[in-house]
C-alpha cells in the first residue's frame, strides 16, 4: 500500500460505530454491496484450520460401517435421554452433541450441512491444502491472489469503503490476499493493521497514522486527514464496552473474541462486505473421543461462538451469511492412538436467513472399502469451489465466476439450491 492508494481509496461509509456520535459529512454513505431489494450483502468465512473430522462432526449414523471402522471414537446413534449420542438431523445423519447450539438453527431451515466436500486435488499436506482451499485453485501453487479477493477486484467500487474486506487476525490471509485492499487486525481496539493489495502489492504495518504522518503535501495532508478521522473514529469503539444483542454470550477466548468484533464491525456499517477469522485445533491424531473429549470440546467452542454470531445478528440475518470450511477430513477408520490421521473429505456449515437450511446436501459416497478414497477416507462429491462458487454468485451477486475460480466451470446449473433466490 503507498500514499497514493491509500488516498484514492479514503473514502469510508459509516453510518454510526458504536457509541460514537461524531458523523461527518463524508462518512455517510454505506457502500457495502446490496441487491436490487436494497438488500446489504456480507459473507462471514471461518476456517477450521488442522482438517476437522467431518465423520464425526455430521455423524453418518444411518451407514452401520461407520461403526464398525470405529469401534473406540464413533458417536452413538440418537438416543433420548443419551446427552452423548448423536442429534438426530434426518434419519441418516446427525450432529455430534457438542453442536447441540446449531440444532435449532437447523430446525428453523437456516443452516445447512455439506457432507464429503473437499478439494479434487490428493494432497494431505495441511499447508498446501489450505492454500487450495484458499486461492481457489486446487493444485495450483502458482496462483498469486486469494478467491475471495478476486471477488473484492472483480466488484470493485471506486468508492468502496478500506473496510470492506476485513481479517480478524495478525496476518491477512492468503484467501484475501490480493491487488483489492483488505484490512487485518487483532482487534478493534489495538488496530494493529496489515493492509494488503494496493498497486503496489505492498503490505504496510503500523497503522493509518504513521501513513497519514508521511503525507507531508498539504494537498494530500488533508484528504489523508479525513481517512486518519474515520479511522481514529473506528478505534473509539471500545470492544469491552460493546453490547450485544440481549441474552447473547460469546464464548470466552480468542475465537469468540474476533466473532464479536465481527458483529460489531458488521452493526458499524462501515461498508464490510467480506469477513474472515479462523480457529485451530482440528488435527486429532490421538486421544479424539466421540460425543465428548479432544474433538468435542473444539466442536463446542466452535459451535457456540457461530450461534452467538448469529444470534447477535438477528436483526440483519437477511443480510449475513457465514461459512465454514477446512481443508480436508480425516481417515475413516481410527488409528492406533484412538485418533485419526489425515483424510480427504469432510463437512461444510452454511448459516443465514437466505439459506436453505435444515438439510444436509451432498451425495453421500459410502463407507465401505470399495466406496472410500483411496480406500481409506471419506470420498469428496462436491468439489468445495462448486459451495464457493454458488455463495459468491446467489448472495454476494458476483457474475464473473470464472474470473474468480480460474480453470473451473462453475456452472449455475449444477448449484445445490444452497441459497434461496
Amino acid at each position: 500500500m503507498n500514499r497514493r492508494f491509500f488516498l484514492k481509496n479514503s473514502g469510508i461509509a459509516l453510518a454510526s460505530v458504536g457509541a460514537a456520535t461524531l458523523s461527518p459529512s463524508f462518512l455517510t454513505r454505506t457502500l457495502a454491496q446490496t441487491d436490487k431489494t436494497g438488500r446489504k450483502r456480507i459473507l462471514v468465512t471461518i476456517f477450521q484450520r488442522g482438517a476437522m473430522d467431518g465423520l464425526n462432526a455430521v455423524v453418518p449414523f444411518g451407514d452401520q460401517t461407520y461403526y464398525s471402522l470405529r469401534p473406540s471414537i464413533a458417536v452413538p446413534k440418537p438416543k433420548a435421554g443419551d446427552p452423548l449420542s448423536a442429534i438426530d438431523l434426518d434419519g441418516f445423519f446427525g450432529l455430534n452433541p457438542a453442536l447441540s447450539s446449531f440444532k435449532p438453527i437447523y430446525d428453523a431451515g437456516q443452516l445447512a450441512v455439506i457432507h464429503a466436500v473437499g478439494s479434487p486435488d490428493s494432497t494431505r499436506s495441511h499447508f498446501d491444502a489450505q492454500d487450495y482451499m484458499e486461492s481457489g485453485t486446487p493444485g495450483v501453487k502458482s496462483t498469486t491472489d486469494g478467491w475471495l479477493n478476486r471477488y473484492l477486484q472483480a466488484n470493485a467500487n471506486p468508492k468502496a469503503s478500506p473496510f470492506r474486506g476485513v481479517s480478524m487476525g495478525a496476518n491477512l490471509p492468503r484467501m484475501m490476499q490480493g491487488k483489492a485492499s483488505a484490512i487485518a487486525m487483532n482487534s478493534i481496539n489495538d488496530f494493529a493493521i496489515r493492509a494488503g493489495g494496493g498497486e503496489t502489492g505492498q503490505a504496510l504495518q503500523g497503522g493509518f497514522e504513521a501513513m497519514y504522518q508521511q503525507t507531508v503535501n498539504d494537498a494530500l495532508r488533508g484528504t489523508g486527514k479525513e481517512t486518519f478521522d474515520a479511522v481514529k473514529m473506528l478505534k473509539q469503539v471500545n470492544p469491552t464496552q460493546y453490547q450485544p444483542t440481549a441474552g447473547v454470550v460469546y464464548p470466552r477466548g480468542q475465537f469468540g473474541d474476533r466473532l464479536k468484533q465481527i458483529a460489531q464491525l458488521i452493526k458499524s456499517n462501515i461498508g464490510l462486505e467480506v469477513a474472515f477469522t479462523d480457529i485451530g485445533g482440528w488435527d486429532t491424531h490421538a486421544n479424539q473421543g466421540a460425543g465428548q473429549g479432544q474433538l468435542a470440546n473444539r466442536l463446542i467452542e466452535f459451535s457456540n461462538g457461530i450461534s452467538a454470531l448469529y444470534a447477535d445478528l438477528k436483526d440483519r440475518a437477511d443480510e449475513v451469511v457465514i461459512l465454514t470450511m477446512t481443508e480436508f477430513g480425516r481417515t475413516a477408520r481410527e488409528n492406533g492412538n484412538r485418533g485419526t490421521d489425515h483424510g480427504h473429505g469432510s463437512a461444510m456449515f452454511l448459516l443465514g436467513n437466505s439459506v436453505k437450511g435444515g438439510k444436509v446436501y451432498g451425495k453421500w459416497p459410502g463407507l465401505k472399502p470399495n466406496e472410500l478414497n483411496e480406500q481409506r477416507d471419506l470420498a469428496i462429491t462436491t468439489d468445495f469451489r462448486e459451495v464457493f462458487a454458488e455463495v459468491a454468485k446467489t448472495h454476494l451477486g458476483a457474475t464473473n465466476l470464472n474470473t474468480i475460480f480460474p480453470g473451473f466451470s462453475a456452472n449455475a446449473a449444477n448449484f445445490k439450491g444452497l441459497i434461496k433466490a
